[in-house]
Protein backbone atom coordinates (compact mmCIF):
# COMPACT_ATOMS: atom_id res chain seq x y z
CA UNK A 1 0.00 0.00 0.00
CA UNK A 2 2.78 2.63 0.90
CA UNK A 3 3.85 2.00 -2.79
CA UNK A 4 1.15 2.68 -4.05
CA UNK A 5 0.46 5.90 -2.17
CA UNK A 6 3.63 6.99 -3.19
CA UNK A 7 2.92 7.03 -6.82
CA UNK A 8 -0.02 8.67 -6.00
CA UNK A 9 1.74 11.20 -4.77
CA UNK A 10 3.86 11.21 -7.93
CA UNK A 11 1.31 11.54 -9.95
CA UNK A 12 -0.36 14.91 -8.33
CA UNK A 13 2.97 16.29 -8.50
CA UNK A 14 4.29 15.97 -12.01
CA UNK A 15 3.56 17.26 -15.19
CA UNK A 16 4.70 18.62 -18.19
CA UNK A 17 2.40 20.13 -20.36
CA UNK A 18 -0.94 22.92 -19.84
CA UNK A 19 -4.09 20.89 -19.51
CA UNK A 20 -7.16 22.01 -21.76
CA UNK A 21 -10.51 22.08 -21.10
CA UNK A 22 -12.65 20.78 -23.66
CA UNK A 23 -16.01 21.47 -21.43
CA UNK A 24 -15.37 24.95 -22.23
CA UNK A 25 -14.93 25.11 -26.44
CA UNK A 26 -17.36 25.87 -28.74
CA UNK A 27 -18.52 23.46 -31.11
CA UNK A 28 -18.00 19.65 -30.65
CA UNK A 29 -15.15 18.46 -28.15
CA UNK A 30 -14.50 14.86 -26.03
CA UNK A 31 -12.07 12.97 -23.23
CA UNK A 32 -12.04 8.85 -23.11
CA UNK A 33 -9.75 7.47 -20.66
CA UNK A 34 -8.78 3.94 -20.05
CA UNK A 35 -7.23 1.97 -16.84
CA UNK A 36 -6.45 -1.52 -16.02
CA UNK A 37 -4.60 -3.15 -13.10
CA UNK A 38 -3.28 -7.12 -12.92
CA UNK A 39 -2.11 -8.71 -10.13
CA UNK A 40 -0.83 -12.18 -9.74
CA UNK A 41 0.08 -14.73 -6.98
CA UNK A 42 -1.31 -15.82 -4.45
CA UNK A 43 -4.61 -14.35 -6.24
CA UNK A 44 -5.40 -13.10 -10.01
CA UNK A 45 -7.11 -9.44 -9.82
CA UNK A 46 -8.03 -7.61 -12.81
CA UNK A 47 -9.49 -4.22 -12.49
CA UNK A 48 -10.72 -2.18 -16.00
CA UNK A 49 -12.20 1.15 -16.00
CA UNK A 50 -13.12 3.16 -18.77
CA UNK A 51 -15.00 6.42 -19.54
CA UNK A 52 -16.55 9.14 -22.21
CA UNK A 53 -17.12 12.07 -21.91
CA UNK A 54 -18.18 14.47 -24.93
CA UNK A 55 -19.86 18.15 -25.50
CA UNK A 56 -21.17 19.87 -28.41
CA UNK A 57 -21.51 23.79 -27.43
CA UNK A 58 -23.24 26.20 -29.84
CA UNK A 59 -24.80 29.58 -28.90
CA UNK A 60 -27.74 29.23 -26.06
CA UNK A 61 -26.90 25.05 -25.67
CA UNK A 62 -25.10 22.94 -24.26
CA UNK A 63 -24.97 19.60 -25.22
CA UNK A 64 -23.14 16.69 -22.72
CA UNK A 65 -23.07 12.74 -22.80
CA UNK A 66 -20.84 10.79 -20.36
CA UNK A 67 -20.05 7.44 -19.79
CA UNK A 68 -18.36 5.35 -17.70
CA UNK A 69 -17.65 1.67 -16.53
CA UNK A 70 -15.97 -0.32 -14.01
CA UNK A 71 -15.22 -4.47 -14.05
CA UNK A 72 -13.41 -5.96 -11.86
CA UNK A 73 -12.37 -9.77 -11.15
CA UNK A 74 -10.88 -11.95 -8.44
CA UNK A 75 -9.71 -15.45 -9.21
CA UNK A 76 -11.47 -15.85 -12.16
CA UNK A 77 -15.11 -14.18 -10.54
CA UNK A 78 -16.90 -11.03 -11.36
CA UNK A 79 -17.00 -8.94 -8.04
CA UNK A 80 -17.90 -5.64 -9.55
CA UNK A 81 -19.64 -4.71 -12.53
CA UNK A 82 -21.07 -1.25 -13.03
CA UNK A 83 -22.05 0.82 -15.96
CA UNK A 84 -23.46 4.37 -16.04
CA UNK A 85 -24.44 6.65 -18.96
CA UNK A 86 -26.21 10.15 -18.97
CA UNK A 87 -27.53 13.00 -21.29
CA UNK A 88 -28.40 16.39 -20.50
CA UNK A 89 -29.30 19.38 -22.51
CA UNK A 90 -28.76 23.11 -20.76
CA UNK A 91 -30.21 26.24 -22.59
CA UNK A 92 -28.75 29.54 -21.23
CA UNK A 93 -31.04 32.15 -20.23
CA UNK A 94 -28.43 34.43 -19.62
CA UNK A 95 -24.29 34.18 -18.76
CA UNK A 96 -25.02 32.48 -15.09
CA UNK A 97 -28.45 31.07 -14.99
CA UNK A 98 -30.01 27.97 -17.18
CA UNK A 99 -32.84 25.43 -17.60
CA UNK A 100 -31.98 21.98 -18.21
CA UNK A 101 -33.11 18.35 -19.14
CA UNK A 102 -31.63 15.03 -18.12
CA UNK A 103 -31.76 11.22 -18.74
CA UNK A 104 -29.23 8.72 -16.83
CA UNK A 105 -29.06 5.30 -16.39
CA UNK A 106 -27.24 3.66 -14.29
CA UNK A 107 -26.62 -0.43 -13.88
CA UNK A 108 -24.06 -2.45 -11.24
CA UNK A 109 -24.61 -6.37 -11.08
CA UNK A 110 -24.12 -6.34 -7.14
CA UNK A 111 -26.24 -3.30 -6.34
CA UNK A 112 -29.68 -3.91 -4.41
CA UNK A 113 -30.53 -2.27 -7.82
CA UNK A 114 -29.90 -3.65 -11.20
CA UNK A 115 -30.66 -0.60 -12.96
CA UNK A 116 -32.26 2.82 -12.14
CA UNK A 117 -32.89 5.01 -14.89
CA UNK A 118 -33.98 8.68 -14.35
CA UNK A 119 -35.58 11.97 -15.93
CA UNK A 120 -35.08 15.54 -14.33
CA UNK A 121 -35.43 18.80 -15.80
CA UNK A 122 -34.53 21.76 -13.55
CA UNK A 123 -32.54 25.48 -13.54
CA UNK A 124 -29.15 25.89 -13.02
CA UNK A 125 -26.93 28.67 -12.01
CA UNK A 126 -23.07 29.10 -12.40
CA UNK A 127 -22.46 30.67 -8.85
CA UNK A 128 -18.68 30.82 -9.09
CA UNK A 129 -16.54 31.66 -12.85
CA UNK A 130 -13.28 32.85 -12.14
CA UNK A 131 -10.19 32.06 -13.59
CA UNK A 132 -9.30 29.32 -11.34
CA UNK A 133 -12.97 28.09 -9.98
CA UNK A 134 -16.11 27.34 -11.12
CA UNK A 135 -19.61 26.13 -9.39
CA UNK A 136 -22.62 25.13 -10.87
CA UNK A 137 -25.49 24.04 -9.19
CA UNK A 138 -28.95 22.74 -10.34
CA UNK A 139 -32.16 21.89 -8.58
CA UNK A 140 -35.02 19.64 -9.96
CA UNK A 141 -37.82 17.27 -10.38
CA UNK A 142 -38.13 14.45 -12.63
CA UNK A 143 -38.82 10.40 -12.28
CA UNK A 144 -37.09 7.34 -11.77
CA UNK A 145 -37.53 3.92 -13.14
CA UNK A 146 -36.08 1.23 -10.51
CA UNK A 147 -35.58 -2.39 -11.20
CA UNK A 148 -34.58 -4.38 -8.05
CA UNK A 149 -32.46 -7.99 -7.67
CA UNK A 150 -35.36 -9.29 -5.90
CA UNK A 151 -37.62 -8.90 -9.50
CA UNK A 152 -39.41 -6.05 -7.82
CA UNK A 153 -39.47 -2.38 -9.27
CA UNK A 154 -39.89 1.00 -8.08
CA UNK A 155 -41.23 3.92 -9.91
CA UNK A 156 -41.67 7.15 -8.34
CA UNK A 157 -41.03 11.16 -8.74
CA UNK A 158 -37.82 12.31 -7.52
CA UNK A 159 -35.87 15.61 -6.29
CA UNK A 160 -32.79 16.42 -8.13
CA UNK A 161 -29.96 18.54 -6.31
CA UNK A 162 -26.21 18.75 -8.03
CA UNK A 163 -23.23 20.66 -7.79
CA UNK A 164 -20.00 20.55 -10.45
CA UNK A 165 -17.21 22.22 -9.29
CA UNK A 166 -13.99 22.68 -10.69
CA UNK A 167 -10.56 23.83 -9.24
CA UNK A 168 -7.90 24.88 -12.10
CA UNK A 169 -5.07 24.61 -9.77
CA UNK A 170 -1.73 25.40 -12.18
CA UNK A 171 -1.78 24.82 -16.00
CA UNK A 172 -0.96 21.74 -15.88
CA UNK A 173 -3.44 19.96 -13.28
CA UNK A 174 -7.26 20.63 -12.69
CA UNK A 175 -9.50 19.23 -9.55
CA UNK A 176 -13.01 18.12 -10.13
CA UNK A 177 -16.12 17.19 -7.85
CA UNK A 178 -19.48 16.29 -9.19
CA UNK A 179 -22.17 15.68 -6.59
CA UNK A 180 -25.56 14.52 -7.34
CA UNK A 181 -28.48 14.06 -4.92
CA UNK A 182 -32.08 12.35 -6.19
CA UNK A 183 -34.77 11.60 -3.25
CA UNK A 184 -38.04 9.69 -3.60
CA UNK A 185 -40.37 8.36 -1.20
CA UNK A 186 -38.69 4.69 -1.57
CA UNK A 187 -35.10 5.52 -2.13
CA UNK A 188 -32.18 8.04 -1.68
CA UNK A 189 -29.76 8.00 -4.64
CA UNK A 190 -26.16 9.86 -3.88
CA UNK A 191 -23.75 9.50 -6.29
CA UNK A 192 -20.45 11.75 -5.82
CA UNK A 193 -16.93 11.58 -7.86
CA UNK A 194 -13.65 13.24 -7.12
CA UNK A 195 -11.12 13.24 -9.93
CA UNK A 196 -7.30 15.03 -10.42
CA UNK A 197 -5.85 15.47 -13.70
CA UNK A 198 -2.47 15.81 -14.43
CA UNK A 199 -1.06 16.25 -18.25
CA UNK A 200 2.02 13.98 -19.06
CA UNK A 201 1.98 15.00 -22.98
CA UNK A 202 -0.15 17.45 -25.36
CA UNK A 203 -3.88 15.83 -24.70
CA UNK A 204 -2.91 13.34 -22.82
CA UNK A 205 -3.43 13.04 -18.88
CA UNK A 206 -2.92 10.75 -16.15
CA UNK A 207 -6.01 10.65 -14.24
CA UNK A 208 -6.76 9.56 -10.20
CA UNK A 209 -10.63 9.46 -9.43
CA UNK A 210 -12.57 7.88 -6.37
CA UNK A 211 -16.62 7.42 -7.00
CA UNK A 212 -18.81 6.96 -4.62
CA UNK A 213 -22.67 5.58 -5.01
CA UNK A 214 -24.77 5.24 -2.51
CA UNK A 215 -29.01 4.18 -2.30
CA UNK A 216 -30.57 4.70 1.29
CA UNK A 217 -33.13 1.53 1.27
CA UNK A 218 -31.37 -1.44 0.03
CA UNK A 219 -32.49 -5.49 0.02
CA UNK A 220 -31.37 -7.19 3.26
CA UNK A 221 -27.54 -8.67 2.73
CA UNK A 222 -26.97 -5.79 0.45
CA UNK A 223 -24.43 -2.55 1.53
CA UNK A 224 -26.14 1.00 1.17
CA UNK A 225 -22.44 2.59 -0.49
CA UNK A 226 -20.21 1.21 -3.57
CA UNK A 227 -16.87 2.91 -3.31
CA UNK A 228 -14.35 2.92 -7.15
CA UNK A 229 -10.95 3.95 -6.90
CA UNK A 230 -9.13 4.59 -9.88
CA UNK A 231 -6.26 5.37 -12.07
CA UNK A 232 -6.83 6.14 -16.20
CA UNK A 233 -5.13 7.45 -18.68
CA UNK A 234 -7.37 10.05 -20.25
CA UNK A 235 -6.79 11.42 -24.57
CA UNK A 236 -8.92 14.74 -24.68
CA UNK A 237 -10.19 15.26 -28.73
Amino acid sequence: MDKIHKFICFILLVASVPVTYAQDEEGFSGRAGLGFLSTGGNSDTQNLNGHVDMWLNFDTWRHALNAQAIRSTTSGATTADNIGISWQSDYAINETDYVYGIVAMDEDRFSSYDQQVREAIGYGRRFIDSENHVLNVEVGIGSRQAELRNKTSQDEAILRWSGDYRWIISNRSEFNQLLAVEGGSNNIFLESSSSISTNVRENLALVTSFTLKSNSDVLPGSQNTDTFTAISLEYTF
